[in-house]
């Protein structure tokens, strides 16, 4: 039984019969789920940007948004599953109408709330109050910076993409994000240009703090350092350059065993726009569901507990350990990469 939410509460309503999609055959050593502390969702694929890397192909094109009947669910989940933070991704999900609601909703539960913010949304049409919106309910902004160039900024986002960001994090550093004892966190995200693992954390985020302060007054929380993972729309891209087989070699001869405890795998599940239930956001985008079990929705999280559960890995997992390793959170160790 699938549990969906409509104007007059919660009703039971059953689910097609679903196969559990298992991945290829990979080395990736097997992984279990502990407690679950993150609802990771994606709000749907519109975006007013579509970069190179995106690994979920989302573009200003994209129809695909999640319905109010399975948003509604998920401060019912938040509080059924006791979980301490709620992820909101895209896309843009601020372009989805009903962010700002369920923005609240979470925080009134006490449920911190991530915004995985491109930046240049700050400045579209209509969302002229959207840094004081986030301000006000005290949201995490994750914003992207693929670099601090913005000749490297423009080509893998599009043209003016970096300037508008800087824009967007001054107007953020002047409501306090990202300033000393503001209680606000602005995390900027790095990812490479292309078929290379990130450099080590720490050393590009001195570089990001010095650049930014000294050539733009910007200041921020910390920096999260990502791996470009290879599917979707960069998995295209590596193949037509012919790169790919030698990128996912890389990342499996990079493959720093320390790195599965800290996976964001084992204490984070995904959602996507439909509801269904993934072990992350990038087993989403390519059908994975959970090892060993058939398809599951939102809704199930109400009385059903993940923990203990096998996850569903494939070559591309590989993408999150090697080198210094690589999550939603950043790096998950020192190791260079």
């Amino acid at each position: 039984m699938v549990v969906f939410a409509n104007g007059r509460g919660l009703q039971l309503h059953s689910a097609p019969p679903l196969t559990a999609a298992q991945g290829p055959a990979t080395a990736f050593p097997p992984l279990q789920r502990g407690p679950l502390t993150t609802l990771q969702v994606n709000l749907g694929y519109r975006c007013n940007q579509a970069c190179s890397h995106c690994h979920v192909n989302a573009g200003p094109s994209r129809t695909e948004m999640m319905d109010p009947a399975t948003l509604a669910l998920i401060p019912h989940v938040l509080a059924a599953r006791q979980l301490s933070c709620l992820d909101l991704t895209g896309g843009a999900p601020e372009l989805h109408p009903q962010f700002r609601e369920l923005v609240v909703a979470a925080r009134q539960l006490g449920v911190e709330v991530l915004d995985r913010c491109n930046l240049t949304i700050l400045s579209e049409p209509g969302q002229a109050d959207l840094a004081r919106f986030l301000a006000d309910q005290g949201v995490t902004v994750v914003a992207s910076l693929p670099c601090y160039a913005a000749e490297n900024v423009d080509r893998q986002r599009g043209s003016g993409v970096f300037e508008r960001s800087i824009e967007a994090l001054r107007q953020l550093n002047a409501l306090g994000y990202g300033q000393p004892g503001s209680g606000l966190e602005l995390q900027l995200v790095y990812n490479p240009q292309g078929p290379v693992l990130p450099p080590p954390q720490a050393q590009l985020e001195a570089d990001y703090r010095r650049v930014l302060a000294a050539d733009f007054g910007v200041v921020f929380t910390s920096l999260y350092a990502l791996a470009n993972m290879p599917i979707q729309r960069f998995a295209s891209w590596l193949q037509a350059q012919g790169k790919l087989e030698a990128y996912q070699a890389l990342l499996q001869n990079k493959h720093c065993g320390a790195n599965l405890e800290r996976v964001m795998c084992r204490s984070l599940i995904s959602v996507d726009w439909q509801g269904w239930l993934y072990d992350c956001d990038f087993n989403q985008q390519l059908g994975l569901s959970a090892a060993g079990r058939p398809r599951r929705h939102l809704g199930e999280l109400l009385g059903w507990d993940p923990q203990g559960d096998g996850v569903a890995v494939a070559d591309h997992c590989f993408g999150c350990t090697a080198g210094g390793g690589s999550s939603c959170g950043g790096a998950l160790s020192r190791a260079t990469g």
